[in-house]
């Protein structure tokens, strides 16, 4: 058998780089590759290395080295354990390595210990390859549960005496166990006196997130420390821990009991580890203050018009200042009620009906700002109804002709109409402009210009045959799949009509964890001019999906189910009663409504290229009820019939979730004359639906960016008079400033450099 080998491994070398420690990389000599692969949420590599024992790594980042992990199991749990009167039921929050379970267990209280990972892989690899760390699991005080953590603890209330959240870094999924909705799961899932322990980053690296961190815990729990070890093939060669309890007359720092067969725990240890040097010292102390009462500014009053998905996570951040009111608009009352039953903060309901000129202009002149979540042709009729009262608006949606024609009116009724401020537009443009402007301030050229965006199923949510699920108007995604695209090619421009647009679907890579096509979306041409690239060949702007949705998507456009044309046998009256197949042979031409006949015209329609490929969307199309006896929800014409069909089987089950993929590609050519290839990339995991832990990543994607696009305006931040967008940095830099600060970013890599000719 041939010698495994991995592409992080190099001559020889693993090394570890991450923008989380930009500058420095840790490197180790490799023996030999023991184990990879790619488990359903990461790259899982083990290997031998030649000095420091075997090693664990997850998508690029080292999580144990033989060597030296105990320095890191036992602090992050015997600080909390040590320190606790009496810890009876423990939880481990990640650890599926099994290092902190084997601490935990060296506390003769402990009676019941559960450790929660949502990746089964990493427990199976451990039992292989690091027997000595995952020898608790055969403990018979364990319990093992593989699932997501913020789900897990949704319905634990009051139940353990000690939580110990061992996480990677904070990118990715990750990213959630940072933040305050998660620690606040830890502290309702805590017995009375309980404590929690949770990795804390780097004090070399990592301040900012520690303040944010400390403030964050000390608003929860009354007792809250940061404390650290040593470890040497970590980052910077330590690693921090944020140590909490609810009892308020706990000494976090001094252990209560020796723990026994340990290597670099002790009771003086444990007493120092508290001790920090003085420039950790100056942050940790400073979150102790209480910040300085913010003025409160002049009452705001703000109309979001509209309760779909992403108004929930907008509200939320607008309602986060004192001064700001919230009324929801929709056209039915008990609609706006339920949104306003969601949110953190106060807000009423109100009916409003935007078709009508005098219901919206009697709650528009009565607000401050008018954020518009409608669909986009209203947008024109809340703008002139802005212009008559001089009120700001904000929409997620892109500039229209339509409503750029308004501009004159707009500006002479000196208001600010911010579009384009979601995800995509949005968060895209925010990194494109940045990019763009940095490489022309020193002097290079963007020569080229990719960028995908996708909303889709997690990978573990992606269990149909299109690999897709409904969070939106299942009419819009399919009707969008029909669009016609304009592109620059190598300096070409490039057309496609929209019945072929299926047939312009690449394989994209991305990372390995994913197969993904992309396709271009609509007419990528303008960009050239609005990110001020005119000298760039190849401009692209389009839609990631996974691999196998364009050729299903195809065989619909084949087989006529996108027909939006009226038909008289799917009214509401005559569909009543009709099965699937025979309005499939129908819908088709097929001779009779049997399977093998719908099947034999299908073939002969679609002309697919492969037999494999016949049988996966044949087996798709059974799936979906075509040729069976179910009844058909008529909305009189194929593609609203299909979508009543599909809404059904295609929607988002408890416990599921999405997940957002956004990338840019720049070719860049340098002032001197040498050439680079810098990718910008998002990847959000959203909550499990019906959590409660969170929206899903869509709604926060593009409702996080709306609500603090809507506080810059209020806050005269952004003051610019028109109809504008996100292609300045007058508009892009505090956007991103404040998006950041929710832990949403783009984070650049360069993947190929070339040097000067």
């Amino acid at each position: 058998m041939a010698a495994l080998s991995h592409k992080l491994i190099v001559d020889g070398w693993f090394r570890e780089v991450s923008e989380q420690w930009p500058g420095q990389a840790m490197t180790l000599r490799v023996k030999k590759i023991l184990h990879m692969e790619q488990s359903v949420y990461q790259d899982v590599l083990v290997f031998e290395s030649t000095d420091h024992g075997n090693v664990l790594v997850l998508d690029g980042a080292i999580q144990v080295i033989e060597r030296d992990e105990f320095s890191y199991q036992e602090m992050i749990a015997h600080l909390p354990l040590a320190s606790h009167p009496n810890p009876v039921s423990v939880l481990v929050i990640g650890g599926g390595d099994g290092g902190v379970l084997r601490e935990v267990l060296k506390h003769p209280s402990v009676k019941t210990a559960v450790l929660c990972d949502i990746d089964e892989a990493v427990p199976r690899v451990s039992k292989a390859f690091l027997p000595h760390m995952a020898a608790g699991f055969d403990d018979p005080r364990v319990t093992v549960h593989i699932g997501d953590g913020f789900k897990f603890l949704d319905d634990k209330k009051a139940e353990f005496d000690v939580i110990i959240t061992d996480s990677s870094d904070p990118v990715g999924p990750a990213n959630s166990l940072f933040q305050k909705p998660y620690f606040q799961l830890l502290k309702e899932s805590l017995k009375p006196g309980g404590s929690i322990s949770t990795q804390g980053e780097c004090i070399w690296l990592h301040l900012p997130l520690i303040n944010d961190l400390m403030t964050m815990t000390r608003t929860l729990f009354p007792v809250a420390e940061f404390a650290y070890t040593s470890i040497p093939t970590y980052p910077s060669g330590t690693i921090g821990f944020v140590v909490c309890t609810l009892d308020e007359t706990r000494d976090l720092r001094t252990p209560l009991r020796k723990v026994e067969n340990v290597r670099y725990w002790n009771e003086d240890v444990h007493r120092a580890a508290f001790t920090l040097p003085t420039f950790a010292q100056n942050v940790v102390d400073a979150s102790k203050k209480p910040a300085a009462a913010k003025a409160v500014g002049a009452p705001k009053k703000v109309l979001l018009l509209g309760s779909g998905f992403v108004a929930q996570p907008a509200a939320d951040y607008i309602l986060r200042r004192a001064e700001n009111s919230l009324t929801i608009g929709c056209r039915n009352i008990s609609t706006a009620q339920a949104l306003a039953s969601t949110l953190t903060g106060k807000a009423t309901a109100i009916s409003v009906d935007v078709s009508d000129e005098a219901s919206l202009d009697a709650a528009v002149k009565e607000h401050d700002l008018i954020i518009s979540l409608i669909p986009y042709t209203f947008h024109v009729n809340v703008i002139k109804s802005a212009i008559k009262f001089k009120k700001n608006v904000v929409t997620t949606s892109y500039v229209s002709d339509a409503m750029k024609a308004l501009e004159p009116e707009v500006i002479k009724a000196g208001i600010t109409v911010l579009n384009e401020v979601g995800l995509d537009p949005g968060i895209d443009h925010l990194y494109a402009v940045k990019k763009i402007d940095e490489v022309h301030k020193a002097g290079g050229k963007i020569t080229g210009f990719l960028s995908y965006c996708g909303g889709l199923p997690a990978p573990e949510s992606a269990d149909n045959p299109l690999g897709y699920k409904f969070s939106w108007s299942s009419r819009g995604v399919l009707l969008a799949l029909g669009n016609s695209a304009r592109l620059y090619s190598k300096g070409d421009l490039v057309e496609i009509d929209g019945k072929d647009l299926m047939a312009h679907a690449n394989p994209y890579f991305i990372s390995p964890a994913f197969a993904f096509v992309a396709y271009p979306n609509r007419d990528s041409t303008s960009f050239r001019e609005k990110y001020l690239i005119p000298e760039a060949q190849t401009v692209v702007r389009g839609t990631l999906r996974y691999q196998g949705f364009p050729a299903f998507i195809k065989a619909f456009v084949d087989l006529g189910f996108l027909d939006e044309s009226p038909k008289e046998w799917l009214s509401a009256a005559a569909g009543q009663g009709l099965a699937w197949k025979d309005v499939t042979a129908k819908a088709i031409g097929a001779k009779d409504s049997s399977e093998a006949a719908l099947i034999e015209k299908v073939v002969a329609l679609a002309k697919f290229p492969s037999e494999a490929e016949e049988q996966r969307i044949v087996s798709g199309l059974r799936w979906a009820g075509l040729f069976s006896d179910e009844k058909v929800t008529p909305r009189g014409n194929l593609l609203d019939t299909l979508c009543a069909t599909l809404e059904a089987k295609m929607q988002y089950e408890k416990g599921e979730r999405d997940m957002v993929m956004l990338q840019h590609n720049f070719e860049i050519e340098n002032k001197d004359g040498s050439t680079e290839t810098v990718t910008s990339t998002l990847l959000e995991f959203g909550a499990p639906i019906g959590s409660g832990s969170g929206p899903s990543s869509m709604a926060k994607t593009v409702g996080v960016p709306c609500g603090i696009a809507v506080q810059l305006v209020l806050d005269g931040v952004i003051s610019k008079k028109g109809v504008l967008a996100p292609y300045s940095r007058d508009i892009v830099d505090p956007i991103m400033e404040a998006l950041e600060k929710e832990g949403i970013t783009m984070e650049e890599k360069v993947i190929a450099r070339s040097e000067a000719k």
